[in-house]
């Protein structure tokens, strides 16, 4: 009994799910590309455009 209680467990962490698919990237990335046309004279245009390309890595 003292044995259960002296030895630790070790529990090997459960692989996370990845929350997007490559598929998601895709529609994710139509979708900034559409909206950037919209916001194309604003300052944020520059961050819609980093993220779109960095999607653009993943997909």
């Amino acid at each position: 009994m003292l044995e259960d209680i002296d030895t630790p467990k070790t529990i090997s962490p459960e692989r996370t799910r990845a929350v997007f698919s490559n598929e998601d990237f895709k529609l994710i990335r139509t979708a900034i590309q559409s909206y950037m046309q919209e916001v194309a004279d604003q300052p944020e245009s520059k961050k819609y455009s980093n993220l779109y390309h960095r999607l653009g890595r993943l997909a």
